[in-house]
C-alpha cells in the first residue's frame, strides 16, 4: 500500500507527525495478516537518498526522524527489526537483485522440477530513478575487472560482480530543484522567472527555501537568500531551451573526453546487455504515452510534442492529472534523455535494449524487495542446487540419438510383424519323405 504524504526526510522539523502517514498502511497490513501471526511477522524500514541528504545536512534531525519511526513501530503488534539508512551502492544492488529475481534470472526449474542455476542466462542491468538519487547497476563485459564501484554479490552459491553507482542529487526532485535555482541565478529578477520546462501558460509561486534550501542546491544559493521569499515561475514551454538548461546540470568536462568516464568524473565500464528502467523512469515515460521498448527517435518525438503543449492541453492529455507531477514531466523527460544518452552513453542502437517497466506480474520493481529478500535470507549466499550431470548441448544430443534409436527399433519390429504375417498366408506344401 502507498503511504500518504511526502518522504520521511521532510518530517525533520516535526518527527512526531510521522505516525499519521504510516497508520493507513499499517491498518491494512493488520487486516491482511491473521492476528495470531502478528507477533511472528517481521517489519523492516529502509531509508534512501532523502535521508542520506538529511543526515549530511543535519545529522541530529535525521536521528530524530529514525527514533520517531522506531518508537512508532515498536508500539505495533509486529516484530520490528529496526530502521536504517541504506548507502547508495546498497540501494543500487537491491534494485538489481529485485529486477533479476522477479524475472527468474537467478534460478529456473529443470526437467525434473528441481531449482537450478540458469545455463548461459544473462542478468539484466537496472536503472532506478528516485527523488534524490539515481542508480545504475549491471555486470560489465569484463566482470573480473575491478572498478571502484564494483560489488561482489553471492546468491545461491554463485558470485556476481555488479558495477553499481548512485548519483546523489541526480534524483528527479533534487535535479528539478537545481534547475529552478539555476534559472533564478540566470534571471534578471529574483521575483519573476521564466521556466522553459514548465508548460506554456503555467504559473506557480514557490518559496525560495523549497528549491534553494536543499544541500544539492547550496552552490547555486543567491547571496541575498531569504528562505520565505516567494519566486513566481512562468512556464514558456520551449523544448529546445529546456534541453539546453537541463544539460547544464551535468558536468561533462570533468572527464576530459575519456570514454570510460561519462560525467562528473565517475569511472563507468561500457554498458552491456539489456536493462530494465523503473520507478521515476517508468512514470515519466508513461506520461509520454510510451512503455516497454521503443526507439530513441520515438522518445525524442514524443518528448518534443509533450513539451510543446500548453497547460490547458496537458490537463486533457494526461489520464491521471496531478499538478505537481504534470508540470514537471517535460523536465523529467529531458533529464532522462541527458542522463541515459550523455550520462550513461546509451546510443540509438542500444536504447531499445532498455525496457521501461513498472512491475513483473503483480510485484513492483524497486529496491525494497531486494532489501527484504536480503534481510530475511530468502536468497541465501549458498544454495543446494542439483546440477545436470551433462551440459545441455550434450544432453540434447544424447536425447536425439536415443529417440532415433527407439524409432529404428520400432520400425524393425513392425517389419518383423509384416514378414511373419506374410509367411502364415502362404499355402501349405506337402512333403513326401521317401526312405
Amino acid at each position: 500500500c502507498s503511504l500518504l504524504g511526502p518522504g520521511i526526510s521532510s518530517y525533520e522539523s516535526n518527527p512526531g507527525a510521522l505516525a499519521k502517514s504510516f497508520d493507513g498502511c499499517l491498518n491494512k497490513v493488520k487486516e491482511r495478516i491473521p492476528v495470531h501471526l502478528h507477533k511472528n511477522t517481521s517489519i523492516y524500514l529502509g531509508a534512501t537518498a532523502g535521508m542520506r541528504l538529511l543526515r549530511l545536512q543535519n545529522e541530529t534531525a535525521a536521528n530524530e526522524v529514525l527514533a520517531s519511526i522506531q518508537n512508532y513501530f515498536r508500539a505495533q503488534p509486529f516484530e520490528f527489526r529496526g530502521a536504517q539508512i541504506l548507502t547508495g551502492p546498497e540501494e543500487g544492488v537491491y534494485g538489481w537483485i529485485t529486477a533479476n529475481y522477479l524475472m527468474g534470472n537467478f534460478l529456473e526449474r529443470n526437467l525434473w522440477r528441481t531449482w537450478v542455476h540458469p545455463y548461459s542466462k544473462e542478468t539484466m542491468g537496472a536503472l532506478d530513478l528516485g527523488g534524490a538519487s539515481t542508480q545504475i547497476s549491471f555486470i560489465p563485459e569484463d566482470s573480473q575487472e575491478k572498478f571502484n564501484s564494483t560489488l561482489q554479490v553471492k546468491l545461491y552459491g554463485y558470485n556476481y560482480n555488479v558495477y553499481t553507482h548512485s548519483f546523489q542529487c541526480y534524483g528527479r526532485d533534487e535535479a528539478e530543484k537545481r534547475l529552478l535555482a539555476l534559472l533564478l541565478q540566470k534571471s534578471n529578477t529574483s521575483s519573476n522567472v521564466d521556466n522553459p520546462c514548465y508548460p506554456q501558460n503555467y504559473n506557480t509561486a514557490l518559496m525560495m527555501q523549497y528549491f534553494s534550501g536543499s544541500l544539492c542546491t547550496q552552490y547555486l544559493r543567491p547571496a541575498n537568500y531569504y528562505p520565505n521569499q516567494l519566486v513566481n515561475f512562468h512556464g514558456t514551454g520551449d523544448p529546445g531551451l529546456c534541453q539546453e538548461m537541463v544539460s547544464l546540470l551535468f558536468n561533462f568536462t570533468a572527464c576530459r573526453d575519456r570514454e570510460d568516464c561519462p560525467f562528473n568524473g565517475i569511472h563507468q565500464p561500457k554498458i552491456k546487455g539489456n536493462f530494465v528502467a523503473f520507478s521515476g523512469f517508468y512514470y515519466t515515460i508513461n506520461a509520454l504515452n510510451l512503455s516497454g521498448h521503443f526507439s530513441l527517435a520515438d522518445f525524442n518525438s514524443s518528448m518534443w510534442f509533450f513539451c510543446s503543449q500548453s497547460w490547458a492541453q496537458l490537463q486533457l492529455m494526461l489520464p491521471k492529472f496531478e499538478e505537481i507531477y504534470a508540470r514537471s514531466y517535460c523536465f523529467s523527460a529531458n533529464f532522462i534523455y541527458y542522463l541515459l544518452v550523455h550520462g550513461y552513453n546509451f546510443s540509438a542502437e542500444t536504447w531499445p535494449q532498455i525496457n521501461f517497466q513498472k512491475e513483473v506480474g503483480n510485484s513492483s520493481i524497486a529496491w525494497s524487495l531486494g532489501y527484504m529478500l536480503s534481510l530475511t535470507n530468502m536468497i541465501p549466499a549458498q544454495g543446494k542446487l542439483i546440477q545436470l550431470p551433462l551440459k545441455p548441448s550434450l544432453f540434447a544430443g544424447l536425447l536425439v540419438f536415443l529417440t532415433a534409436t527407439a524409432l529404428l527399433c520400432l520400425l524393425f519390429l513392425v517389419y518383423l510383424c509384416i514378414v511373419s504375417r506374410n509367411q502364415k498366408n502362404i499355402s501349405p506344401v506337402e512333403h513326401v519323405f521317401i526312405p
